[in-house]
């Protein structure tokens, strides 16, 4: 698929595939049914969670720790959902099993680029300190290491890194991964791949937002073409066209970034410089003394934002490792043979 063309690209390009697991066939009971629908309700509250009440409040390092908590409850759902099921691994279709490894080692490959690229931004807090100590004293000398730190600050923040440039060809592979067989004879089944349906749709959303944000291109921005079936699928769709809509509205507009905390630097640094070049009276002092306090506010903000996010992603790294390392555990111990596609590293972690 040209990337060129994919700026509203089908979230199944081939129709979708679960149209094939809606309940006909094989029918589900009344509490069958009552655990799918609570199972959407939840999911459906998470999404409503994720439409902030302005748009200044999308594409905040906060609004994006929250999208990524709502991946991590989302995945812990589904876990218990199975157990809710009483639907044991040794029940499970092998080609189920198949698809779940595959899905789960992208997802962990893109929780290493997103924790690389939040590792990267970072180490740039060092240059905004040295920057912001140099801008305590009232020496042109020490105006001119600011400036020096500054600059080195911008060319950091605004070069690539290749762990996120690889992120589109990875959401594509789960793109392609979502192409699930037809669930037969297992009414349990068609509960848990409706369910996991569901978590995937905002998994893949949540994840081309991260990739579109960190590597300042409309190129990873998806649309995914939800069916009106689902009772959650109004809300997402409204989610999905506010969120898309703002990330294209932030890239036409030529910004630094479309990040909120790191624009919120840029712009400061942005009015810095004029009035470091300029300062010879009081009236001038005064106004570097503001600035420098807003430089130093957004900041520390950008940081603890920072942290937070890394923390969360790499709580949602844990979850799905666990829920592999869990699936594999089954596996074994119940005898099953396990296709040598699905192996993995049980001792496994971000490294940026």
């Amino acid at each position: 698929m040209s990337r060129a063309q994919d700026a509203n690209r089908s979230f199944f390009p081939f129709g979708n595939p679960f149209r094939m697991i809606s309940p006909r066939g094989t029918k589900m009971t009344s509490e069958l049914l009552s655990i799918l629908q609570a199972f959407e309700v939840t999911l459906e509250e998470r999404l409503k969670k994720l439409i902030p009440e302005s748009k200044d409040e999308i594409l905040s390092l906060s609004w994006m720790n929250l999208a990524m908590q709502a991946l991590s409850e989302s995945y812990n759902d589904i876990k218990n959902l199975i157990a809710e099921l009483d639907l044991p691994v040794n029940d499970w279709d092998e080609k189920w099993i198949d698809v779940y490894f595959d899905i789960s080692v992208k997802l962990l490959d893109l929780c290493i680029a997103f924790s690389s690229e939040l590792s990267r931004m970072s180490q740039g807090h060092l240059l905004l300190q040295c920057a912001l100590h140099n801008l305590g004293s009232s020496s042109s000398e020490q105006y001119h290491r600011a400036c020096s730190s500054l600059d080195g600050w911008k060319q950091h923040i605004g070069s690539g890194n290749p762990r996120i440039e690889k992120c589109g060809s990875i959401l594509d592979g789960l793109l392609g991964s979502l192409d699930l067989p037809k669930v037969k004879k297992s009414a349990k089944g068609k509960v848990l791949m409706q369910a996991m349906y569901g978590v995937k749709v905002l998994t893949v959303f949540v994840c081309s937002v991260f990739a579109a944000a960190f590597s300042g291109s409309t190129k990873n921005v998806m649309h995914l073409d939800v069916a009106d079936l689902y009772s959650w699928s109004g809300t997402f769709k409204r989610l999905q066209n506010l969120v898309n809509e703002e990330i294209r509205v932030r890239f036409s507009s030529g910004r630094f970034t479309i990040l909120n905390e790191l624009e919120s630097v840029d712009s400061a640094v942005k009015e810095l410089y004029p009035i470091i070049q300029r300062v010879v009276d009081p009236v001038e002092m005064e106004s570097l003394s503001n600035v420098v306090e807003e430089l130093g506010k957004s900041t520390e903000k950008l940081s603890q934002g920072l942290d937070l996010l890394t923390k969360e992603v790499d709580s949602f790294f844990q979850v799905v490792l666990n829920g592999r390392d869990a699936l594999l555990s089954s596996l074994r111990s119940g005898a099953i043979v396990i296709h040598n596609n699905m192996g993995g590293n049980r001792n496994a972690q971000i490294v940026n």
